[in-house]
């Protein structure tokens, strides 16, 4: 009889594994829509309120927590330095780049001088995340691809920074 519980059990606690991992991967595919929507709307928030500051500099002051002074002209380019930025950062997010395709849009972006003293002007807002993040590891990539094209001897900056193998 103690052998027979013991099969029923290792039956039973098989089975009850199964079952959970077969719940386990029904609620993440229920949760991945849900959090596609959350990260979409928060985008757009983020976005409206870029828009605004960049229509009115009493707004765009908020948000001007650079280290060194910069002309009202200037805060809105570095605002939509940043959309651009935060916009890939999205994309890249709800699955619609491989990192391969955001290393790309990245390279493009790194070509726009004004991008790049935005990018200098904040880098003290990136010490701020935790160096294993995917914003702290994707700022890194941003850093190696300017680095990469300053050092570059090439007039084909196309070709110049290779993606990481970094999580797609």
């Amino acid at each position: 009889m103690a052998t027979q519980n013991s099969a029923i059990r290792r039956f039973g606690s098989g089975a009850w594994a199964r079952l959970t991992a077969a719940a386990g991967t029904v609620t993440e595919r229920k949760t991945r829509p849900r959090r596609r929507a959350v990260l979409t709307e928060q985008h757009r928030l983020h976005f409206d309120l870029l828009c605004k500051a960049m229509d009115d500099p009493a707004l765009a002051a908020v948000l001007n927590t650079y280290e060194t002074e910069i002309t009202d002209e200037e805060q809105r380019q570095y605002l939509f330095a940043n959309a651009l930025y935060i916009n890939a950062l999205y994309f890249h997010r709800i699955g619609a780049l491989t990192r391969a395709e955001l290393h790309g849009h990245f390279r493009i972006m790194c070509q726009n001088q004004i991008f790049r003293a935005y990018w200098a002007a904040t880098e003290h807002h990136r010490k701020s995340l935790a160096d294993s993040s995917e914003e702290a590891e994707l700022g890194r990539m941003m850093e190696s691809l300017i680095q990469d094209q300053t050092d570059s001897d090439t007039d084909e900056w196309w070709v110049v920074g290779e993606p990481d193998e970094g999580p797609q």
